[in-house]
């Protein structure tokens, strides 16, 4: 077995695990997945509180994945929490903290902070992945539903002005089975989700995985039912300053993801695009 030497290695072991563990493991494996933050600074008392489990349970579970205890665990979370710190730093993010209770100031520095995150969590080889997965599949599908489906539609819309080949799977038309039976191996599915987790975009993201397709998934938490059998996975910042969670970190990643297919692909994009244009005009798609 080999011992996670970084917090990513640990939550790809624990994902891997998730559907054999005992129910006690499984709330230990969600503090973890969820909480990384937090989990880097409670005791295991703490932890074994919020998972409802003896405190041996805990040191159990680390030595589950070949960890010597609770404090080589939440080294790693510790550890995770400097690399973000170093690449938002990168970002030139400054924290702040808002004091005001203007909804709109409210609004922009959640929405700065999302972004930032987002974009700073993202690895060069996962970037690199997504960029290759995106740009050379012959077909990517997209899917997300009820509030993903505006982020689902905008990045199936900007793919196809840079590629061929783009879908957007929609059970809203009531067509879900007749999109699912276009799924070839080694076509690209993109699924979109939050917490609470659409059933038809999970359904949908394990049946592609099934028929051998290579699977991104943009969701919020690596509790994620998407995040457990996706090959790339990218988690996008969500909270927002009401109620109601926030999609714009989506949309930004939906963006900058389909720039770098366009810078990727160089010529051929632009091809798309020049071929767009004229279609544009020849169909007076626009007033004047």
């Amino acid at each position: 077995m080999t011992v996670p030497g970084s917090y990513d290695e640990l939550r790809r072991a624990i994902q891997e695990r998730l559907d054999s563990m005992a129910p006690g493991q499984k709330r230990i494996a969600e503090q973890i997945l969820t909480d990384p933050e937090g989990t880097a600074f409670r005791s295991v008392a703490e932890t074994a509180a919020k998972a409802g489990v003896h405190q041996s349970s805990v040191v159990r579970f680390a030595n589950l994945f070949g960890l010597s205890g609770y404090p080589a665990l939440t080294a790693l979370c510790q550890q995770q929490l400097t690399r973000e710190a170093q690449l938002i730093s990168r970002f030139g993010r400054a924290e702040k903290l808002s004091q005001s209770e203007d909804l709109l100031a409210a609004t922009v520095e959640h929405e700065e902070q999302n972004i930032r995150r987002t974009l700073s969590r993202i690895t060069p080889a996962d970037w690199e992945r997504t960029l290759e997965l995106l740009g050379d599949s012959d077909h990517v599908h997209v899917m997300g539903l009820r509030k993903c489906l505006s982020v689902a539609e905008l990045m199936a819309y900007l793919l196809r002005l840079v590629r061929p080949g783009v879908h957007l799977v929609s059970p809203v038309t009531g067509a879900l089975v007749d999109d699912l039976r276009d799924l070839q191996p080694g076509d690209t599915f993109v699924a979109i989700s939050i917490n609470r987790y659409t059933a038809e975009t999970v359904r949908a993201f394990e049946e592609a995985k099934k028929r051998g397709l290579h699977t991104i998934a943009l969701t919020d938490s690596s509790a994620s039912p998407l995040a457990r059998i996706a090959e790339v996975t990218h988690l996008v910042e969500c909270e927002g300053p009401a109620i109601l969670r926030s999609v714009t970190a989506f949309i930004a990643l939906a963006q900058a993801l389909t720039t770098g297919v366009a810078v990727r692909n160089g010529k051929r994009s632009r091809s798309e695009l020049l071929q767009d244009e004229r279609l544009l005009g020849d169909f007076g798609v626009y007033s004047g």
